[in-house]
């Protein structure tokens, strides 16, 4: 099982506040549930969707989950909106506009995984499993981007790509919503 006793990802924690209180969470290829576990201990409802029975079982004292093969099938939330999407160490190209669409009025994208450059330092090494320059930020062109990163982190090494993003909920014309940019 991956992420069995692995902590949040440090990304995830550092733009937690960006959630609405009790908003929904979907964990998209939540492993374990180690980001179910985060949203449980704060209050969320969280959704977890993964291909593998055995993580699920390990993710369900946390929420909700689903065994669905989101690659091969369907999207399985195709008229659900949640308060927040997390995705981390995960990447499906034909999923992004579903992952995105995925975000409510008001909600919050998390998304932290791979990116060129990685191939470099160990695996994912294929290049359809890592975010090119940007890739990520354009996924998200509808969203109002509060963060992004793409470049190196070390311990362990990898290059990764990373957007903290939200789906505006108010109007047009009406005052931009103000994302504090540092933990509550």
């Amino acid at each position: 099982m991956k992420h069995a006793s692995l902590a949040p990802s440090p990304w995830i924690e550092r733009w937690w506040h960006l959630l609405a209180p009790g908003a929904t969470v979907l964990d998209v290829a939540c492993g374990s549930g180690r980001h179910m576990r985060f949203s449980a201990e704060r209050g969320h409802a969280a959704t977890g969707v993964d291909r593998s029975q055995e993580a699920l079982d390990a993710a369900a004292p946390y929420g909700q989950t689903l065994l669905a093969d989101i690659e091969n099938g369907p999207w399985p939330f195709p008229d659900q909106r949640f308060g927040a999407v997390i995705v981390t160490n995960y990447l499906w190209r034909p999923r992004l506009p579903d992952i995105v669409a995925a975000v409510a009025p008001g909600g919050v994208l998390l998304y932290e995984t791979f990116a060129a450059g990685n191939e470099t330092v160990g695996k994912p090494s294929r290049p359809d499993f890592l975010l090119q320059p940007g890739e990520l930020m354009t996924a998200c062109a509808g969203l109002r981007v509060v963060a992004y990163e793409n470049g190196f982190l070390a311990e362990p090494d990898r290059f990764v790509q990373r957007i903290a993003a939200c789906r505006p909920a108010a109007p047009p014309g009406a005052l931009p919503p103000r994302h504090p940019l540092g933990a509550r």
